[in-house]
């Protein structure tokens, strides 16, 4: 009997079909009288063991028991999925060749395999990858089974990053909570990828709060000759003063008085004294990773990351688009020869009608790469014809998204001249700078989308010729005040977290990570900022997220190394060599040891200062914390259980004088 274990049982729907008619039973299909077997897990059916399970001492925190490294690691079976595990076991028991049908990632390659180690499985297991769940290409992924050992380098990553995490999360939450407690704060939450996630937020609210703003100001000058005007700004030289290191005029007198100079040579003659015109190619804009498509909708739509991943695993699951959780863009090149059947049912969407017939599938855009694709491609529609009305508003949107990135392969290159024109009048310089497109290209899909107020739109420029001469029009006084850095919102903070190379505090490094794909991973991130605002470190003003005291007060205790992203950031890239084979579990996780060991050195000599209003102990001088019991709030001394001190509560703070008590 061939066993498939699927990640989900929507994914376990979806191979049943693909192999033919089944008989559903209670945690499994069986096709083929019994020859095929399909059941499911429901992602992550176990979990790991917490310190107190592994030893009853870990229950108190205490900072002689860090670090808590297990010896052996143990999983336990997920109390809600209990019954579903023991289904999945017997039928393990039974098979004679069993099929690892996790999503095409990381984690769904280890949620398989973890439960298959679990169980002590010794017999013969192969790979299948799912990028779509359509009838025609699961009969096409069936047909195209691998060795599931080609795939331990991504089981290894994803093992690595699970006890990575655990190692961090586990052994500083408490580090930073025992010393934390000791000055008067709360416990704190460290985790290694939440953490310098949070700190980018509170970084970026100390820069709005710090900043000044500068007001400064520019020249207009419109200059026309016999075709139109030609809109110029004044190009200061070094020599003019009230100039700042940016080269910004800060006084605006010098501004009035060439202004008032120039108002007197209106009609008067100016001369073109160079046009720079370079023709510009933009090549087709590629399809959607799941990154990319909550960052794009987040600004089209104000979607929060999670809702996209939600609607996307909706469509995925209703087999209209491919797998949701690709950090691909690319596209392999054997679904090309698709490309006219799903351009066919992509032209009844709402005003699809006639770009999808201007659409031109002998165009091979740069999409097509094979040495792109790795476990997974870019975010497409599937053959499946889309019944549009069905949907909600949110698929419905984030369909026509995905469509239209697809669509916009079949067009050709959106093509333009950028032009620069250098005008000399009145002793000085003006420079204007026009775009001219001479070929629309895969842009005329994107014609009636809204843009954001990023997107600056360029004048257009009459045709120039150098050594023509101008006439001076108008001029007048630009007045500009910087403005602070704006604060993320859900999608800007994911486009951080996927583009963390521009954060970290090492310069050196911003290089060496580009390539890197972030912190976190597609499938975590959404999840990662909805629990900073779960355990209230964010919450939202509006659109945009501000810090709570909570995040401020981690900030402020816990080291560079947890804070910044530089050393996150290098454990994902190493984490990526992990999954190609490059590194290998064993030298990541030494790694991960002797980080661990720096960093718990760091927060037993850390120097925290107190907190503002901290009560000192009267008898050892430790910090005095208000705690809640069973006869209501009292206070106790930070240095139990050496110093047993206690004190009532009186409106909140502690009275010394009718309880205070010490034993030894």
């Amino acid at each position: 009997m061939r066993l498939f274990i699927a990640e989900k049982p929507s994914l376990a729907q979806a191979i049943a079909t693909g192999i033919g008619v089944g008989k559903k039973s209670d945690g499994y299909i069986s096709l083929n009288g019994g020859k095929e077997i399909v059941t499911w897990c429901y992602g992550h059916i176990l979990e790991q063991l917490s310190p107190n399970e592994y030893a009853e001492k870990y229950r108190s925190w205490r900072m002689e028991d860090l670090p808590i490294i297990p010896s052996v690691w143990k999983l336990k079976v997920k109390s809600e999925a209990a019954k579903q595990f023991k289904i999945v076991r017997e039928l393990i028991g039974k098979a004679t060749t069993i099929v690892n049908a996790g999503d095409p990632d990381r984690e769904g390659q280890l949620l398989v395999d973890e439960v298959l180690d679990y169980v002590g499985n010794k017999k013969p297991v192969q790979r299948i990858l799912l990028n779509a769940l359509d009838e025609k290409s699961v009969r096409q992924s069936l047909n195209d089974l691998r060795d599931n050992a080609d795939f331990q380098g991504m089981k290894n990553a994803a093992l690595g990053r699970s006890r990575a995490d655990w190692l961090i999360g586990m052994n500083l939450s408490r580090a930073y909570t025992i010393r934390a407690r000791q000055v008067g704060y709360e416990g704190v939450s460290v985790g290694r990828v939440m953490t310098p996630t949070m700190a980018l937020v509170v970084r970026r609210e100390d820069e709005i709060i710090k900043f000044k703003p500068v007001t400064h100001y520019a020249v207009k000058a419109i200059f026309a000759n016999n075709f139109g005007e030609i809109p110029t700004t004044w190009q200061m030289s070094d020599k003019v003063p009230s100039l700042d290191s940016e080269g910004r005029l800060l006084d605006k007198k010098v501004a009035e008085n060439l202004l008032a100079r120039l108002n007197t040579l209106v009609g008067t003659q100016g001369k073109i004294i160079r046009v720079e015109e370079k023709t510009k190619m933009e090549s087709q804009r590629l399809p959607y990773s799941l990154s990319t498509l909550q960052i794009e909708a987040g600004k089209r739509y104000n979607y929060a990351p999670q809702t996209v991943l939600d609607a996307m695993q909706l469509l995925y699951e209703k087999k209209l688009t491919t797998y949701p959780r690709s950090d691909c863009e690319y596209l392999p090149e054997n679904q090309f020869a698709d490309s006219k059947e799903i351009l066919g049912h992509l032209k009844d969407l709402p005003n699809f009608s006639e770009l999808v017939r201007n659409a031109d599938t002998s165009i091979h855009s740069k999409a097509w790469n094979d040495k792109k694709i790795s476990a997974h491609h870019a975010i497409i529609p599937t053959r499946i014809k889309a019944n549009f009305e069905n949907l909600n508003a949110v698929e419905q949107n984030l369909y026509v998204m995905v469509a239209q990135a697809y669509l916009a392969q079949f067009y050709p290159e959106h093509e333009y001249k950028a032009t620069t024109v250098t005008i000399s009048f009145a002793e000085e310089k003006f420079v204007g700078k026009g775009k001219r497109v001479t070929k629309l290209g895969w842009k005329a899909i994107y014609k009636n989308v809204v843009k954001s107020e990023s997107e600056e739109s360029e004048s257009v420029l009459p045709p120039i010729k150098e050594n023509e001469s101008v006439k001076y029009v108008s001029g007048s006084i630009a007045e500009k005040t910087t403005k602070p850095p704006t604060r993320f919102t859900p999608s800007t903070l994911l486009q951080a977290m996927k583009e963390i190379h521009k954060y970290v505090k090492d310069a050196a490094l911003k290089a060496e990570l580009k390539e890197c794909s972030g912190i976190g991973t597609e499938a975590t991130r959404a999840g990662i900022i909805e629990k900073l605002q779960d355990n209230g470190f964010l919450k939202l003003a509006g659109k945009f997220f501000e810090p709570t005291d909570k995040a401020r007060m981690a900030v402020k205790i816990l080291p560079d190394e947890m804070i910044f992203p530089d050393t996150t950031a290098v454990w994902e890239k190493e984490l990526e060599q992990v999954a190609t084979g490059e590194e290998t579990f064993d030298e990541f996780y030494r790694e991960q040891l002797t980080d661990l060991a720096k960093l718990l050195d760091k927060a037993k000599s850390a120097k925290i200062k107190p907190s503002a209003g901290t009560v000192l102990c009267p008898n050892c001088g430790k910090v005095m914390i208000r705690r809640k019991g069973k006869n209501g709030f009292f206070w106790g001394c930070s240095g139990y259980p050496e110093c047993k001190t206690t004190a009532r509560d009186n409106k909140s703070k502690p009275d010394f004088t009718s309880s205070t008590r010490k034993k030894a």
